[in-house]
């Protein structure tokens, strides 16, 4: 391999993005040991500026405790401000969970252009909101009670999807639709084999 490759994973609450990206990763490093891999996770980023005390980190931590998604503007520069400090033009891109929402997906097709990354990676995760919803309450964690499931699985139909049609329908992307509701071994090698890596 060598042409610097990008990769945004999207797909429901529970899905298994995190985990295929992460397998894609240790695949990428496995097979290119010229170029760098940056890996961009929303949900660590947000966990991690949560924890702190000034009055945006008091406001966004509300935000978190009460289900809702994240502003735009907050998502935005949590991870512009990883591209801007860490992109040094010869790695590969692996993106988990960015953008959320419409407007955030137009910023960061700006962040593409600017970085003059083409013909970018979408690794769509498909699983059905149902499958998602049994896959969340199965997990047991304290947030993953019912009501709480509910918010997260319309988050998906009302924000997530239209950034998800919005790089389907444009030629700059190369959409991949996986089929998530198999075995994690069956989702990776669907993956790579969509992506052409295999």
């Amino acid at each position: 391999m060598s042409s610097l490759q990008t990769f945004i994973f999207m797909g429901r609450s529970g899905c298994g993005k995190g985990t295929q990206g992460k397998l894609l990763e240790t695949a990428l490093r496995a097979s290119d040991s010229e170029h760098d891999i940056l890996y961009l996770e929303s949900g660590d980023i947000f966990r991690n500026f949560i924890k702190g005390n000034n009055y945006s980190q008091k406001l966004s931590r509300e935000v978190y405790e009460s289900g809702a998604l994240q502003p735009e503007f907050l998502a935005v520069w949590a991870w512009a401000s990883l591209l801007v400090d860490n992109m040094g033009g010869k790695e590969h891109l692996i993106l988990d969970g960015v953008p959320r929402k419409l407007r955030e997906a137009h910023v960061l097709d700006s962040a593409f252009t600017f970085y003059k990354r083409e013909k970018i990676n979408i690794v769509y995760i498909n699983v059905s909101r149902e499958w998602s919803k049994e896959r969340l309450m199965a997990r047991g964690r304290v947030d993953d009670n019912h009501d709480d499931v509910e918010v997260r699985l319309n988050w998906f139909d009302v924000d997530v999807m239209p950034a998800l049609n919005y790089f389907k329908e444009n030629p700059e992307y190369v959409f991949h639709d996986i089929n998530g509701e198999q075995t994690i071994e069956q989702v990776h090698a669907e993956v790579l084999k969509s992506l052409e890596l295999n």
